[in-house]
């Protein structure tokens, strides 16, 4: 059998389920780190509930993702999770979801390793989202979810470092409302709303455009030229002002 006829026989197998996003759908790519609690309190010790330096490892593979050959629009980072907003228009692979997740999420496992010096592994999935309001839901979804994860790891951690075990610091607070568990912390000391807000609402990374001077190499002076460069917001809106936020990159 000839290599061309070999090729097509078994070139099948591979591509047989290959799903392309329609054009027109927002794609939302959110990748997570694998067995990443193991990894940060157990074998690397990072502070806990949060740490600077995590979170720093965290923004920075965001930006290699927003930098890696895609067109990233907006990235989001909060705990060990990353979510990323393409361009509408994006075509890399076209639009293939297999290859969109495994070399996102590949990217990220070997930016965020080389930062750790270990190995840090993240999956990936995407989100298709066919209108601009399931996209802003979507990322107030995960804005959201790292306000309530910020208040059940404080309250948490807490407990664990005056000695309670795991599941017992876990259980004390299952059936507490906010309220409760915002009270909880008050009594010993901690104003949750103080916290810094990156711990409560994530940390976003965006484009920003800024006036750089540059020579005109046909006539030698000196001109105003326009660049783009990655910003990173700790302090992120909350609620209607963060959908407000989020409808500008779309």
């Amino acid at each position: 059998m000839k290599f061309s006829e070999l090729d097509d026989k078994m070139r099948v197998f591979e591509t047989a389920h290959d799903h392309c996003v329609l054009p027109g759908i927002y794609i939302v790519v959110r990748l997570d780190g694998r067995c990443f609690t193991t990894l940060t309190k157990d074998k690397h010790s990072f502070e806990a509930p949060y740490d600077l330096t995590f979170r720093d490892m965290m923004v920075d593979t965001v930006k290699h993702l927003m930098q890696c050959g895609f067109n990233v629009v907006y990235g989001y980072t909060q705990s060990d999770e990353i979510s990323l907003l393409l361009n509408l228009n994006e075509n890399t692979f076209d639009r293939k979801e297999r290859k969109l997740n495994s070399v996102l999420a590949g990217e990220a496992s070997a930016k965020f390793s080389l930062l750790l010096g270990d190995m840090g592994v993240f999956d990936s999935r995407l989100c298709q989202l066919p209108n601009k309001q399931l996209v802003i839901d979507y990322f107030r979804w995960r804005n959201e979810d790292a306000h309530r994860n910020a208040l059940n790891a404080h309250c948490y951690w807490y407990l664990r470092k005056e000695g309670v075990a795991p599941k017992e610091a876990a259980a004390a607070f299952s059936k507490l409302s906010v309220s409760e568990k915002n009270e909880f912390l008050f009594q010993r000391g901690i104003n949750f709303n103080e916290l810094p807000s990156w711990q409560k609402r994530g940390v976003g990374v965006y484009w920003q455009s800024y006036e750089k001077e540059a020579m005109n190499p046909l006539t030698g002076e000196v001109v105003n030229a326009s660049r783009k460069r990655l910003y990173t917001d700790t302090e992120l809106p909350m609620r209607e002002q963060y959908s407000d936020f989020i409808a500008e990159f779309l």
